[in-house]
């Protein structure tokens, strides 16, 4: 087998485990590949938590095949018993070879241990194939494992001069249709999609993924989207009772300061869930706390999809992993609302640096992908 040949099927696995892309929640996303006398003998990847493994699933399809083939998965695979057996239990018995690993796995379940596991019992093993796209399969989890806090998205829409409403709060639609599938595929692949009570109070979103199983190829026919949880920031629990987001599937989850236990009742009556937050400093819901408290939820993605106060305090805040935002050709004026609302930057020195990443045409729009730039 050469280097080509081992490069080739890691691809193939990691194109196999975007197929779990808006599934395997909250578990990552992996694909595996099995490979005997150069002939590919078996595919898996995981489509659902409690559902069998990637590694698993290639075995099955491999059958008596995959004694003595070589293993390609994006992932460590488990050495622990979770919702699903070990898979190195499950490679021992197959009878494989050699495994190609993308990433160790940062769960501290495992972190090594199945690669050790593997290698004491006499396969070969080789880990950092394509790492960089194995480990951009799961950011989320990637994160929560290893620092206990979810990957955070803030995604905005605005005109080519930075603005997002006119001054009368008017905003439908900045943007066109094709960028906003985009922002519901982005959704679909979140874990939970938080905003804002003046988001709330303004617009009354539903905040739900409403593009049909055709939209995502890797779904099943018959297999609707998960929906993501909903969050809204809410100090004071100003939430009304006929919320649209509230009549809709999935759950809704107020985050507030407000303590009261007849105002968490009223909340509770008309369907949302209500945890009681500390205040940060200027009063409002601490962030990082709320982003700790869904870590807990085994939450791995959050896209912020709010108005410029919320994401400006998310932004200062240094929550934010990512932005994601969509420009559209055309200009709305002084007057109208911008991006982001963030006091106290007065110098050019205070400014907050971001690195371009991605940029790339959605439809009529561009759509660029930034990250802070930190100190490490």
């Amino acid at each position: 087998m050469t280097r080509t040949d081992d490069l080739r099927h890691m691809a193939r696995a990691i194109q196999l485990a975007r197929r779990g892309l808006y599934t395997t929640d909250p578990n990552p996303r992996v694909g595996c590949v099995l490979v005997r006398d150069g002939a590919v003998v078996g595919e898996g990847f995981h489509r659902r938590a409690g559902e069998p493994h990637a590694e698993r699933n290639a075995i099955d399809a491999a059958g008596e095949l995959a004694r003595g083939a070589t293993a390609y998965v994006t992932l460590e695979p488990c050495c622990h018993h979770g919702r699903t057996p070990p898979c190195t239990d499950a490679l021992l018995e197959s009878g494989i070879a050699r495994v190609l690993i993308g990433m160790e796995d940062p769960n501290p379940l495992v972190s090594g241990r199945g690669i050790s596991r593997l290698r004491a019992a006499g396969v070969a093993v080789e880990t950092g194939v394509l790492e960089q796209a194995a480990r951009a399969l799961n950011p989320g989890f990637d994160k929560r494992m290893r620092g206990g806090l979810p990957y955070v998205r803030c995604k905005l829409a605005a005109s080519l001069d930075g603005r997002t409403a006119m001054a009368s709060g008017e905003s439908r639609w900045i943007t066109s249709a094709d960028a906003r599938r985009d922002v519901h595929r982005l959704r679909a692949r979140s874990s939970a999609v938080i905003t804002g009570i003046g988001t709330v109070l303004a617009d009354d979103p539903s905040m739900n993924v409403r593009l049909g199983p055709e939209e995502f190829p890797s779904l099943w026919p018959e297999e609707p989207p998960r929906q993501p949880l909903r969050v809204v920031v809410d100090s004071a629990l100003r939430m009304p009772a006929g919320a649209r987001m509230l009549q809709l599937p999935g759950a809704t989850l107020i985050a507030t300061c407000e303590d009261s236990p007849r105002a968490i009742a009223r909340a509770n009556a008309a369907g949302a869930e209500v945890q009681v937050f500390p205040k940060d400093p200027s009063g409002r819901v601490d962030l990082h706390i709320l982003l700790c408290y869904l870590a807990e939820r085994e939450i791995n993605e959050v896209l912020i999809e709010a108005g410029p106060t919320l994401a400006g305090a998310a932004m200062q805040a240094g929550v934010v992993d990512e932005l994601r935002v969509y420009l559209a050709p055309h200009l709305m004026g002084a007057a109208a609302r911008g991006l982001f609302e963030l006091p106290g930057l007065e110098r050019m020195e205070q400014r907050i640096p971001l690195r371009l990443g991605d940029v790339r045409r959605i439809g009529r729009d561009l759509r660029l992908t930034l990250r802070p730039v930190r100190e490490d």
